[in-house]
């Protein structure tokens, strides 16, 4: 079965779980009218599925190469990459002084989702430049900005992130490359990067690099990093790329997955730079395309997880294989563990994809805004986002190669390649072990209140619906009750205990978020109360467990020495 957007579902999430009528009621997004979001969804769904999804299987078989110094892209990838750009899909959100659209991030996040499902490898390009789009418009000089948006807007340039150097992962503060000033505002950047996705391209006419390096004059640590715009093509007085800059792609890395896109390793020799935003404050603008790229890599792992679901359903509803109780020859999906496990993945799809677009409109509202209220919750639930749709992408695709059984773990079904591509995305802008540090120590620092007004609203969701679904009901009222107490134990600990437990805890949160968003969806359309009980009833008991994991705290894991870990 090919790829189909999956409309229907997003469109009932916005319309019926996460209140995005909340967004366009404000005067900031009042331009994305009921008429022109069906649009915007329906053509993006169109060229997701019509013009991306063809590809996917075309960029595995046919990876990303380097040749004479330069990548060539997979075949067809030129036409798909158009497409989007053409489309103005680059500029969904980004500022209409130069060319975007101006969209909320709750649209622009249901395009990431359906785009990722359909070929991810093409999908990560004009993800990265959305990011350093935002970074731009929020840190740049007027100068750059001219210079460098509207190519970026259109497509016509790509830009990219370069954090990682070999010796220097999560740990960035440890980075060598340096930034020495030329004399006339430019700088010489030395160094090299790794893990550059898209790091060079034949699909657009330059590739912007937001390099961070270190200034003579930088101290140690994170705090004395800068920001620098390296350009391949330095571009001239009228903005066309001009000159070659000092910079090269050394490698491609051979990778897992997402064969497509080419994984880099830069090298930088002197190659001229502009630094954007402070000196020494180079962290906090990248932290702004960090955090755009964080939720679009959740939407992400929503659809691979998405793909992967339809490629299994299609897969069960085909293949014949012994009796079940409803037929002496019928297909697999009539076994009742197939069906616990297609309905596992539908269940799971859902919550993780209302997760997202619940935290896509906290980021919306307090654009819309400016209130500190939907600023913490934003923050609060991009961590959950990014953590938890990315790991049940990794776990519905792995379902779907199961579904297929011997067939899965052939490649020429197509079900491992879901499975392979997925498992980058819970690395991908940090961590998920990270992302789980960061929920329970800088997005607990408020003293919980972030943390507690979700609950309080999940808890209010629960006691309006004991009416007419209280089995359910009850159920997410316990949950949430639960997740509160354990929340309170949390801000009890010492930090070094919290991140012990971090990783359950954000599992925990993200299941109780998804059974509120599964019995708002019954709520509104008694049709969907069969999946909300495979997640209130199935799924979401697994919060108690994973409760008590979170509280047990660091001293048990520290009473194993490193020889214990040997065999």
């Amino acid at each position: 079965m090919p790829y189909r957007a999956p409309l229907k579902d997003i469109r009932f999430i916005l319309d019926h779980v996460v209140g995005f009528d909340r967004v366009t009621r404000t005067l900031r997004f009042a331009e994305a009218t009921p008429d022109l979001t069906e649009a915007i969804l329906t053509e993006a769904g169109r060229i997701s599925t019509d013009v991306l999804a063809p590809l996917n299987r075309v960029g595995d078989a046919n990876p990303a190469r380097l040749e004479n110094g330069a990548v060539v892209s997979a075949p067809g990838f030129a036409e798909g990459y158009r497409a989007i750009a053409e489309g103005g899909w680059v500029g969904m959100t980004a500022s209409p002084e130069h060319g975007g659209m101006g969209l909320p991030i709750s649209l622009a996040l249901s395009v990431d989702d359906m785009m990722a499902g359909a070929c991810l490898a093409l999908h990560l390009k004009p993800l990265l430049s959305k990011g350093q789009i935002e970074a731009l418009e929020h840190h740049a000089s007027d100068a750059i900005k001219a210079i460098y948006l509207p190519k970026l807007v259109s497509g016509e340039w790509s830009g990219t992130m370069n954090l990682t150097e070999p010796h220097a992962g999560t740990d960035v503060g440890a980075l060598r490359s340096k930034a020495v000033p030329n004399g006339d505002g430019t700088y010489a950047v030395t160094g090299q990067k790794i893990f550059i996705t898209w790091g060079d391209s034949d699909l657009v006419s330059n590739v912007c690099h937001l390099v961070l390096a270190r200034l003579p004059d930088g101290g140690e640590g994170t705090k004395g990093i800068s920001l620098f715009m390296v350009p391949k093509f330095i571009p001239d007085a009228a903005g066309k790329p001009g000159a070659r800059n000092s910079l090269r792609v050394v490698s491609l890395e051979h990778k897992l997955g997402i064969h497509g896109s080419p994984t880099c390793v830069m090298q930088f020799d002197g190659a001229v730079g502009w630094l954007v935003g402070a000196p020494h404050r180079g962290m906090a603008a990248m932290f702004t395309m960090m955090n755009n790229a964080r939720l679009s890599v959740a939407a992400q792992g929503v659809g691979l997880a998405e793909a992967a679901l339809q490629h299994a359903l299609a897969y069960a509803q085909d293949r014949k294989q012994g009796a079940t109780v409803l037929a002496k020859d019928g297909a697999i999906i009539d076994h009742a563990d197939v069906r616990r496990m297609l309905a596992t993945m539908r269940a799971e799809v859902f919550a993780a994809r209302s997760i997202c677009l619940c935290c896509a409109v906290a980021s919306d509202m307090a654009t819309a805004t400016g209130s500190a209220e939907w600023q913490a919750r934003a923050a609060f639930l991009t961590p959950i986002a990014k953590a938890h749709a990315t790991d049940i992408g990794c776990e519905v695709a792995h379902l779907g190669v199961q579904i297929h059984g011997g067939t899965g773990f052939i490649e020429a079904t197509g079900a491992a390649q879901y499975s392979r591509d997925a498992r980058i995305t819970p690395i991908y802008e940090g961590t998920n072990g990270i992302q789980a540090m960061d929920l329970v120590g800088r997005k607990l620092a408020d003293g919980g209140d972030a943390a507690f007004r979700l609950i309080d609203e999940m808890e209010a969701t629960a006691e309006a619906a004991m009416a007419s679904l209280p089995d359910l009901a009850g159920d997410v009222g316990r949950a949430a009750g639960a997740l509160r107490a354990a929340t309170t134990a949390l801000l009890a600990m010492p930090l070094n205990d919290r991140f012990a437990g971090a990783v359950p805890y954000l599992r925990a949160f993200a299941r109780v978020l998804g059974g509120d968003a599964h019995l708002k969806a019954a709520l509104a359309d008694p049709s969907r109360l069969p999946l909300a009980r495979v997640m209130i009833r199935r799924i979401l008991p697994e919060h108690v467990a994973l409760l008590a994991a979170a509280g047990e705290g660091a001293e048990g894991l520290y009473a194993i020495s490193p020889d214990d870990f040997a065999a």
